[in-house]
């Protein structure tokens, strides 16, 4: 009687259209898991709305009393992508709106090398899904959560009459999302180096400043270059110099191509990099015993 009683595939009826099923491992799956982490970002984001007011903190601080006090010492001279001359505070409002993005990518990495050891990162380290997958979504969380906060800066700005053209917003939205994306690959492939929470810190430090204050997002590169030719190299070496250009551009309706190409090159980079690194078969991963840094 056992016999009888075999598991069998049941065939479906005459008439009957066949049934696809699909695995958690498929793209309907990758795309649930990549919703489910941007959707518990932006909850994470909406529910501490202090996180929200001190992102802007920095750049109107500089903007209402830096730029105030710069303005007849640091006008900018005609040089693209302006046609005319222009008061410091227009010059630097790129700059600090890709700082916003600069400090959330970093601040992103900081909630990563929590949730990598004692938070939700860290079940899903250890799920099916590829790392590159998860490292992605963090990312994509990150970027969202990086433009929104960048676009209520340039919306506070706006009172300062910049002049920027209508247009200009929406076309600076695909180039404040490659910031955000290369600016959030860096901070990934540092989180995946940092093993304990208070170390991250120091990194940040080391990290931020020297990419902010080396570049064209306060001053002009041909200023720097008048005072310096190293500081000028090391200025145009700065991947955040090409990505606050490319902000810069885009927002009066340009297009900056070497910039995009630094940008994207970049990205690619450091994102492939972080991947690598958090493999627990051959990168930094592998070396602590998986992601929460146990010994196996």
């Amino acid at each position: 009687m056992s016999d009888s009683f075999e598991s069998k595939p049941l065939a479906p009826a005459p008439g009957d259209k066949p049934v696809t099923h699909l695995g958690r491992l498929d793209a309907v799956g990758y795309l649930i898991c990549l919703g489910g982490i941007v959707r518990r970002e932006l909850l994470r984001f909406f529910n501490q709305k202090e996180r929200f007011f001190s992102a802007l903190v920095r750049p109107l601080v500089w903007l209402f009393i830096f730029a105030a006090g710069f303005r007849n010492t640091l006008g900018v001279s005609i040089e693209p992508p302006y046609q005319t001359y222009v008061l410091y505070e227009v010059y630097v409002v790129p700059g600090l709106a890709v700082m916003i993005q600069l400090f959330n990518g970093m601040q992103s990495s900081l909630s990563m090398v929590y949730d990598r050891e004692v938070g939700s990162m860290k079940v899903l380290l250890t799920s099916p899904y590829p790392r590159w997958l998860l490292l992605l979504a963090k990312l994509i969380a990150g970027v969202t959560v990086s433009v929104v906060q960048a676009y209520a800066f340039l919306a506070i700005a706006w009172f300062w009459e910049l002049d920027i053209p209508a247009i200009g917003y929406v076309a600076a939205l695909p180039a404040f999302i490659a910031a955000g994306l290369m600016l959030g690959s860096i901070g990934l492939l540092l989180s995946s180096m940092v093993k304990q929470l208070e170390n991250f810190a120091s990194v940040m430090n080391f990290v931020i400043f020297p990419m902010f204050f080396a570049s064209s997002a306060l001053y002009p590169l041909w200023r720097i270059r008048e005072s310096s030719e190293t500081l000028y190299l090391i200025c145009m070496a700065n991947p955040f110099t090409h990505a606050v250009q490319l902000v810069r551009f885009a927002l009066y309706g340009q297009f900056a191509p070497l910039a995009c190409a630094v940008v994207v090159g970049t990205t690619v980079a450091f994102f492939t990099l972080a991947v690598v690194a958090y493999d627990p078969g051959r990168g930094i991963m592998a070396r602590r015993g998986g992601p929460a840094g146990d010994s196996a």
